[in-house]
């Protein structure tokens, strides 16, 4: 067998048959993050299979580099223009296009390997287009919200269902193996709840048969008994974009403690008030109001301005902004910069 490298894709070269051979595609995929009135959203276009994050075939004869490639892509897709990316990860497991993300002129065959990346921007735009919308991330995860206490749905309908699932496993090590993956990842059994793993929860409920892509991948109808689980466990996307959503999320969860990359996602100006609201509807629990201040204020990353807010009713605000003078200078992604304290309201 011999393998030529083409400049678009790698083909395996046989003896001449009648059907096509399969070919690698190399895909872009953007996850656009933004927050409206405490709301995370991301940019999702409808696709016949259902939404989609905006995605599309990278063309190494226009795009220099992947980056070029999707900021093309997007602005074509939603007008609009991204500002901050970063690569997220690279997708390319076998199936993972299952059922039907054929890039257009592609092939059933062909094996679809996806740059993922993430893209923050504080004022969410109205993109261009009937079917492309900014949904709330939690529509497609809503075990994720902790902002009202601890998800009713997560108690009753599947962990359940999980722990069930668990009691399947072949042999006692085995189920209990599957009983501690499910107690880390849901913060069960004095485990602390991680917000930061979001792929892992949702890979769990995807081996266990609770999202709705594990039968549609598979071409199966689920059984009677998930009908009234399913509706509970998000929201399914195209292919696997759910997945490249939640390893977006949880890196933008992670990072919040190590970079003050949270100021992608806030105006100019800002209340402490606006600030702490952002940062709980990306991690998706409350913070303790004063040590958050206090925090914030030590870290020298905000600066006091002369003007006020005059939003809403009662005492005028005071109205921050990033502090160039402090330790951020012209790119607060530098590594040397601290994220920030989260500290977790225990009310």
């Amino acid at each position: 067998m011999r393998r030529t490298l083409s400049s678009a894709s790698l083909f395996v070269t046989q003896a001449p048959t009648n059907r096509k051979q399969p070919q690698v595609v190399i895909g872009l995929n953007a996850v656009l993050a933004a927050v409206e009135n405490a709301i995370p959203k991301t940019l999702c276009v409808e696709r016949r299979e259902g939404w989609a994050l905006p995605y599309g075939r990278f063309d190494p004869d226009k795009h220099r580099t992947f980056e070029l490639g999707l900021r093309d892509l997007v602005k074509q897709q939603t007008s609009l223009s991204l500002g901050f990316v970063e690569q997220l990860y690279t997708f390319g497991d076998e199936g993972r296009e299952s059922p039907s993300a054929v890039m257009i002129e592609g092939e059933d065959s062909d094996r679809i390997v996806s740059v993922g990346y993430l893209g923050l921007t504080a004022s969410p735009e109205q993109p261009r287009g009937d079917n492309i919308a900014w949904r709330d991330w939690y529509e497609f995860f809503p075990w994720e919200d902790w902002l009202g206490g601890h998800p009713e749905t997560l108690l009753k309908k599947f962990l359940p269902a999980l722990e069930a699932w668990s009691e399947e496993a072949g042999t006692k090590p085995q189920q209990q193996a599957r009983l501690a993956r499910i107690n880390r990842a849901f913060g069960m059994a004095s485990h602390p709840w991680e917000e930061e793993r979001v792929l892992q929860r949702y890979e769990l409920l995807y081996e266990a048969g609770l999202a709705a892509e594990n039968w549609r991948d598979r071409n199966r109808q689920p059984p009677p008994i998930l009908a009234d689980i399913l509706p509970f466990t998000g929201t399914p996307m195209a292919s696997d974009h759910r997945r490249i959503l939640a390893t977006a999320i949880g890196r933008l969860r992670g990072k919040l403690r190590y970079r003050p990359i949270i100021f992608d996602l806030m105006p100019p100006q800002f209340t402490l008030f606006e600030l702490q609201r952002t940062v709980e509807a990306i991690i998706g629990f409350p913070l303790h109001k004063q040590n958050f201040r206090r925090g914030i204020e030590n870290s020298g990353l905000v600066s006091k301005t002369a003007q006020v807010s005059s939003k809403g009713a009662g005492r005028p605000a005071a109205l921050f902004c990033l502090n160039r003078s402090g330790p951020v200078s012209d790119d607060f992604h530098d590594r040397s910069i601290q994220g920030l304290t989260l500290p977790r309201w225990r009310g």
